[in-house]
């Protein structure tokens, strides 16, 4: 059972998969957005640094939406509680594939994903005050080959915008799927086992600390 916190925490993130997995294992939790969408701020500029790798990246981003998410809580004097948020990448061979630009680029992305494994990687963190928590999942997803045409009709439903990887496999690329190692929730978005692990471990020390 994950440690309870002394009240719910904050969710840094507009993606509605987050907000039902955290859900679907009993945490409490409150939105937290930021007024702009997350790319207009310098601080969380997702563009791949030169040497960075996929998993250094994905936890990268998560640790600075995390970061950004208790600033906005210290600006707007919120109550304080715990924030969470978290980033998913895919890459094939080392090589990041983030959100398509357009859907030109996803169907380009899906036909280097065509017939070839790849990896997707979730980082989520999780912050109180000073303190900071990461973990990053990896998972490995393989593809069956894909038309051009069943390519083009994926595209045209828009269920690649905005996704990384231009997929998403809890939709209609699920079928696309070949065979899957890993954390499902994690290509979903957001690893429901770390982030239970994460929160244990927070909720425990706060135990500790502040023994009743």
């Amino acid at each position: 059972m994950i440690a309870q916190l002394d009240r719910s925490i904050y969710l840094a993130s507009r993606s509605p998969r987050r907000r039902e997995l955290l859900a679907q294992i009993g945490v409490r939790f409150q939105l937290l957005l930021f007024r702009d969408r997350p790319h207009t701020d310098p601080e969380l500029d997702e563009t791949v640094l030169s040497g960075e790798t996929p998993a250094a990246y994905v936890e990268r981003l998560a640790r600075a939406k995390a970061q950004a998410g208790w600033q906005r809580i210290e600006q707007r004097s919120l109550p304080r509680a715990a924030v969470l948020a978290a980033d998913t990448t895919v890459a094939l061979e080392g090589r990041v594939l983030g959100k398509p630009g357009d859907r030109r680029e996803a169907a380009e992305m899906l036909a280097a994903l065509s017939g070839r494994r790849h990896e997707v990687l979730s980082a989520v963190a999780l912050t109180h005050d000073s303190k900071m928590e990461c973990a990053v999942s990896v998972s490995q997803v393989d593809f069956k080959p894909l038309s051009a045409e069943e390519i083009r009709r994926y595209v045209a439903t828009g269920e690649c915008d905005d996704k990384a990887g231009g997929y998403a496999i809890q939709g209609r690329a699920a079928q696309f799927v070949r065979e899957l190692r890993g954390s499902f929730s994690g290509v979903m978005g957001l690893p429901l086992y770390e982030t239970a692990q994460l929160l244990e471990r927070m909720g425990a020390e706060r135990e500790r600390r502040n023994p009743r």
